[in-house]
């Protein structure tokens, strides 16, 4: 559950020769969706990104500035900060396929 009102960082520090990933994920609430996207992200870091990446996790419901900063208007929404450049994926993330490809995941 997301209820901490904080930002959540899970860091796995990688060797120096593979890229690391920067991952915001921006979550409502508790809410069923953003649940699952919490939980299928993880898991697809685990699987393809371990050691590799770094996912902060932002409750936009707790933190409505940052929502409004970023110009959001559609949630759960996954973006991919590092590497360059900037992409963003929106919905549950439950299509591994098509969230793999849409970061740049090999």
């Amino acid at each position: 559950m997301i209820d901490s009102g904080e930002n959540l960082r899970e860091s796995a520090n990688g060797g120096a020769e593979d890229e690391t990933y920067l991952l915001r994920l921006f979550v409502i609430g508790a809410s069923p969706n953003s649940i699952r996207a919490v939980s299928n992200v993880k898991a697809l870091c685990e699987k393809h990104l371990k050691n590799r990446y770094t996912l902060e996790i932002v409750d936009v419901y707790q933190q409505p500035e940052i929502a409004e900063k970023e110009e959001i208007i559609a949630l759960p929404l996954l973006v991919r900060e590092k590497p360059s450049p900037t992409k963003r994926l929106i919905g549950d993330m439950s299509n591994e396929a098509k969230v793999l490809k849409g970061l740049g995941i090999q």
